[in-house]
């Protein structure tokens, strides 16, 4: 019986890192090395470059990620009623269950650190493929917020604070279980896709030129 790929090693060698130090913090040497590659370029070799490992550590995740996520939008669609906090955890639970999956962690902290950054690196050609289930989410929470929530892109924030929550929680050493954490992440995303924008908040806004960023 063979052993994983050297590909695959340089990619849990990655995972692993960038969990521990994000993936400004982490070298391609550094990965290299870890993995126990003797050429110096297999990295590149194999991914190309820094952008290409990126893409493949979170493609190799992205299928399970997927379907989980449209799993639980089908229950939804099947109860036929209105559930803020069910949608909540149909973005939540699918991410929160990869703290617990092999490069797990890695992924998280990959995804957050791309979404989280000042231009979000979130692909815009799949918030428009139907197939795709952050589209699929987006378009069925939509009903349920309120139009000043959808201006102040409720649904985005949503989803890098999701991220960035996660991502400090795979750098938490003590944690017993993630149950606790992960139903009071859905918690907090129901509350913010709910909570009212304030009076303030709109007139700061109205103030403001169309083109201004917020």
């Amino acid at each position: 019986m063979t052993g994983p790929s050297l590909r695959d090693q340089l990619l849990a060698a990655a995972e692993d890192l960038f969990a521990q130090r994000g993936i400004d913090g982490v070298s391609l040497r550094e990965i290299n090395a870890a993995a126990g590659a003797r050429n110096a370029s297999a990295l590149q070799y194999h991914f190309g470059d820094r952008a290409g490992l990126l893409r493949a550590v979170l493609a190799k995740h992205r299928p399970t990620v997927e379907a989980r996520r449209h799993a639980l939008l089908d229950q939804y669609d099947a109860e036929g009623r209105p559930d803020l906090r069910g949608l909540a955890g149909a973005l939540v639970r699918p991410l929160a269950a990869t703290l617990a999956d092999p490069g797990g962690p890695g992924y998280l902290q990959v995804s957050s650190d791309l979404a989280n950054r000042p231009r979000p690196a979130i692909d815009p050609a799949n918030l428009e493929d139907p197939t795709d289930s952050l589209f699929r989410w987006r378009a069925t929470v939509e009903p349920l917020l309120s139009a000043e929530a959808l201006v102040r892109h409720r649904r985005f924030v949503a989803i890098r604070f999701t991220l960035a929550e996660l991502a400090r929680r795979t750098r938490d050493r003590r944690r017993p279980d993630d149950q606790l954490f992960t139903s009071d992440l859905v918690d907090l995303v129901t509350g913010l896709l709910a909570a009212p924008v304030s009076s303030e908040t709109n007139r700061i806004a109205e103030a403001r030129p169309p083109s201004s960023p917020r």
